[in-house]
């Protein structure tokens, strides 16, 4: 359950026969999902420890998700948990088919509010379930102490679900508030809320933003618990982005909670708190679809949340791509195993700390893959082909980490890759199922984008 704390009917606190009261509002924000403190253990010491626990775990000064890419990334403090994610059939967590597949799957674009709440579940502060659906939350805890004595508790949980329908200009950003609770004596039912959906950074800047929705602004406690649910919609015009070609134009949205105490109480703590940055971006990228907004300029390109995903592979037995996968698998696993050789080899792609990037340049994927058939050459011969085969390269000869990686930028180890004859079939699926991937998840060209691979056995 999210909350232990009971729902009661609450009270006033009244002032003591001998003076004014010292009245004060201790706030937190915690993990949306965990399980806090009753009000009995606060009273008697032993919640105290814990809400110190549960706000450590939401991570103060961190703003956005360990996923994130391009200019963002450096707005904030990155989480050091990887988000929620969907899980597969075979439970690997990482939101793709474990089945054989010949192409990559089309991207979610809805959650639920369900969705959302079992993807942050008890720690989470990010869950994404595709780069065009994610979410965030954050738990408000006040307790309510009067002459340094807790009399009250009371809470609510934000939760805030972002969508984009297929090659949209428009995100939806839904916030869900729910499981207000209170217990004890406080002065939570006319405490006011406010609710903004601030983007307080773009690259470029000054880009302008069309809004909707119909967001609360400032209500009660009472008066959110009634209502629960809002949205706002985002769209930013085409034509303010940069790049030849691509207008990409990149932000940081942030939901914004606060509140103030009700007359006669002070606030020690957080007044509210900014829920965890969500990453939008826009683009009208040529070699992506929607390029030219079907004859309307004014809706080329489309939105996506801007964090790293995940192409999955299969290794198992009857994928159309599964000798291309075990090669990769073998790359990843006994690096020193592939050729070429090179010690203390590690082959990129295997973690968002090391991602790889989309090259749409014709020249240096013709690079990369001459670079991988000279190794397939060297170490098989020239008759490599015999019975059908073909070289595959790893990392892809669409990314910038290609074979030929080394000659366009010298300070990167030489040879840092695996080539391999594999069946001709199967090379041909895996780069099909790539170029499905690129196109599906909007994966533009450049190092402000990224991707890691999953190969599943």
């Amino acid at each position: 359950m999210v909350t232990v704390l009971a729902v009661a009917s609450a009270t006033p606190v009244p002032a003591s026969a001998d003076g004014p009261d010292d009245l004060q509002v201790e706030s937190y924000v915690l993990p949306v999902g965990a399980v806090k403190p009753s009000l009995e253990d606060v009273q008697n010491g032993r919640g105290t420890e814990r809400l110190r626990e549960l706000a450590a775990q939401a991570e103060p000064g961190v703003g956005l998700a360990a996923e994130t890419v391009g200019p963002a990334a450096t707005y904030a403090a990155l989480s050091h948990r990887a988000s929620g994610s969907t899980p597969t059939s075979d439970g690997t967590g990482e939101g793709a088919p474990a089945q054989p597949m010949a192409t990559a799957p089309e991207p979610p674009r809805t959650m639920t509010f369900e969705e959302c709440k079992r993807g942050l579940g008890s720690d989470k502060a990010f869950y994404v379930k595709s780069r065009f659906a994610v979410c965030d939350g954050a738990s408000f805890l006040q307790t309510w102490v009067r002459n340094n004595t807790p009399v009250g508790e009371s809470m609510f949980n934000v939760r805030v679900v972002g969508t984009i329908a297929k090659n949209s200009r428009t995100i939806d950003f839904q916030y869900y508030f729910t499981d207000f609770a209170t217990t004890g004596s406080t002065g939570a039912p006319g405490m006011p809320i406010t609710t903004k959906g601030n983007i307080p950074q773009s690259w470029p800047a000054g880009a302008r933003y069309t809004r909707g929705g119909n967001l609360p602004g400032t209500k009660t406690f009472t008066e959110l618990k009634a209502l629960r649910t809002f949205h706002q919609t985002v769209n930013a015009a085409p034509g303010q982005g940069s790049g030849r070609n691509l207008d990409s134009l990149f932000a940081v949205y942030e939901p914004a909670i606060s509140y103030a105490p009700p007359a006669g109480w002070t606030v020690r703590g957080a007044h509210g708190g900014k829920l965890f940055m969500l990453a939008p971006r826009w683009e009208a990228a040529s070699y992506l679809a929607n390029s030219t907004g079907g004859g309307n300029p004014a809706r080329k390109g489309a939105a996506t949340f801007s964090y790293l995903t995940t192409l999955t592979l299969s290794a198992k037995q009857g994928a159309e791509e599964r000798a291309e996968a075990q090669h990769i698998h073998q790359a990843f696993l006994v690096p020193q195993d592939t050729k070429p050789y090179m010690s203390a080899k590690k082959v990129p792609g295997q973690t968002a700390a090391d991602p790889l990037h989309r090259t749409v340049s014709a020249r240096r994927i013709d690079d990369n893959r001459k670079a991988a058939v000279k190794q397939c050459r060297r170490y098989w011969g020239p008759n490599y082909t015999s019975g059908g085969k073909e070289c595959d390269e790893y990392p892809f000869a669409s990314t910038y980490e290609g074979a030929a990686e080394h000659y366009y930028d010298p300070e990167v180890r030489e040879f840092n890759f695996s080539a391999k004859p594999i069946p001709g079939d199967d090379n041909q699926a895996g780069g099909n199922i790539l170029k499905s991937f690129y196109a599906k998840n909007r994966i533009i060209d450049g190092l402000d984008d990224g991707f890691i691979v999953k190969i599943v056995t």
